[in-house]
C-alpha cells in the first residue's frame, strides 16, 4: 500500500444483548479465540468493536463463532481525513466507479453531525472527480469512515463471517457422529450457538467396519476449522452384537434400532460426566428414519439421563446438505462407507416404551456402561 496505517475491524451482534458483564466475558471469550487461531494478530477492544492488527488471515477469522463481519481499515487522524479519503480512493479503484455514496458513523463527541462530515466530504471527492456522481440508494460503490473520537477508519469492504456466539461461552456438549451428513451439521450449529464439542463415535463391534470410522474422522476434521481442538472420542462396544442375538432369538428384531440407539444415549452421558459436558447433541430430524418417529424419539430421550439437543428436528434433508455443503463437511460425509449391518428389515415405527423397556431389562447390561473403556481428552 502507500504506507497509510491499517488495522481489522471486527463485528459481533448478539453480545450488544448482554449485561454489561456478560458482555465484558464474551467479548474477553472472543478475543481469546481470535488469539488461539491467529496467534500473530494483536487485538484490542472499544464497546462494540474489536480491532486487530499484525498477521491477519481473512479465512481464519472468518470461521470464528462469533464474528459477523470484518474489514481491512486505513486509519487516518481526523485532521488528515479529507486528505485520506482522497488517497483511499484512488488506493481502491473507486474512481472506476460511475456513482458512490459515503457512510459515516460516529463514536464521541464532534461539533459535526454525520450527515455534516458526509456532505462535505462528498462535495470534496466530487470536486476532485467530476465524473463521480453521489447516489445514496444504489450506489456502485460505497465508502464507509468510522469516526471514533480523533480517529477515522474507512473501508469498502464488510466480508461476512459465521456469525453466532463466542466458542465456550455455554460450555460443553457431547455430539454423536456417526460420518453421515446430519450429525456434524448438528455438531457445527451448537458450536455456533458457544457449545464447545466433544465428538463421540460408538462402534458397534460386528455391524460397523473401518470406512465408517474413517469416514467419521474425515467429518470431524472438516469441523476442525471452526474447534481447532477438536478430538474424536471412539468407543468400542459390543453390546449390541447381544441384544441382536436375544431380539432375533425371541422375533423382535423391529427393536434393534431402538436399544442400540438407547445404549449410545447412555455411552454419551457417561462421556459427558466425565468431561463435564451439560448435555449431548444428536443429528436426530423428525421422522426421517424409522427411529426418528415422534413415538420413537419419546422412547430414545427415555434413555437420555441428561438433556439431548436435537437442533436438526424441524429441517428437511435439502436444508442439511444445504449447511453440510455451506460449513465444509458435505464431501467428507458422502464419502464411500459401509452402512449399519444391523439394521432389520422392517423397524418399530411406534413403539411402546414398556416393551423396550422390558427387552432391555431382558437382554441385560443396557445401562451398564461405566466399564467400557472410555479414555476422554484432556
Amino acid at each position: 500500500m502507500n504506507g497509510t496505517e491499517q488495522v481489522w475491524l471486527v463485528r459481533y451482534s448478539e453480545i450488544f444483548l448482554k449485561s454489561e458483564p456478560v458482555r465484558r466475558e464474551w467479548e474477553k471469550t472472543l478475543i481469546r479465540n481470535i488469539r488461539r487461531v491467529l496467534p500473530g494478530a494483536k487485538a484490542r477492544r472499544e464497546r462494540g468493536r474489536i480491532w486487530l492488527a499484525g498477521e491477519v488471515d481473512p479465512e481464519v477469522l472468518r470461521n470464528v463463532f462469533g464474528v459477523v463481519s470484518f474489514s481491512l481499515c486505513d486509519v487516518v487522524p481526523l485532521e488528515g481525513l479529507p486528505a485520506g479519503l482522497l488517497a483511499f480512493c484512488d488506493g481502491h479503484g473507486i474512481t472506476e466507479a460511475a456513482t458512490f455514496a459515503l457512510r459515516i458513523r460516529r463514536v464521541g463527541k464532534h461539533p459535526f453531525t454525520s450527515r455534516d462530515l458526509a456532505e462535505r466530504l462528498g462535495d470534496l471527492v466530487c470536486a476532485e472527480y467530476p465524473h463521480l456522481q453521489v447516489d445514496l440508494d444504489d450506489p456502485e460503490r460505497e465508502i464507509f469512515i468510522e469516526v471514533r473520537d480523533g480517529t477515522c477508519y474507512l473501508f469498502d469492504r464488510k466480508i461476512p463471517a459465521v456469525g453466532g456466539i463466542p466458542l465456550g461461552v455455554e460450555g460443553t456438549l457431547v455430539a454423536l457422529v456417526s460420518g453421515g451428513i446430519d450429525s456434524p451439521v448438528a455438531a457445527y450449529l451448537m458450536m455456533k450457538r458457544g457449545c464447545r464439542i466433544v465428538p463421540l463415535y460408538v462402534g458397534l463391534e460386528g455391524y460397523l467396519d473401518e470406512t465408517n470410522l474413517a469416514r467419521t474422522k474425515a467429518t470431524v476434521e472438516a469441523l476442525r476449522r471452526y474447534q481447532p481442538d477438536i478430538e474424536l472420542l471412539v468407543v468400542e462396544d459390543g453390546y449390541l452384537a447381544r441384544a441382536r442375538r436375544a431380539l432375533e432369538e425371541w422375533g423382535e428384531e423391529r427393536y434393534t434400532c431402538l436399544l442400540c440407539k438407547r445404549r449410545m444415549y447412555r455411552i454419551a452421558a457417561e462421556v459427558a460426566g466425565r468431561t463435564g459436558a451439560k448435555g449431548f447433541v444428536t443429528g436426530e430430524s423428525m421422522g426421517q428414519v424409522a427411529s426418528q418417529t415422534l413415538d420413537n424419539l419419546a422412547v430414545l430421550t427415555d434413555a437420555a439421563a441428561i438433556p439431548v439437543y436435537r437442533p436438526l428436528i424441524a429441517f428437511d434433508k435439502e436444508d442439511v446438505v444445504r449447511l453440510a455443503r455451506e460449513i465444509g463437511t458435505f464431501d467428507a460425509s458422502i464419502a464411500p462407507a459401509g452402512g449399519c449391518r444391523a439394521v432389520p428389515a422392517r423397524p418399530s415405527t411406534a413403539a411402546r416404551i414398556e416393551a423396550v423397556r422390558a427387552l432391555e431389562e431382558a437382554v441385560g447390561d443396557a445401562g451398564d456402561v461405566g466399564v467400557l473403556p472410555i479414555q476422554v481428552p484432556e
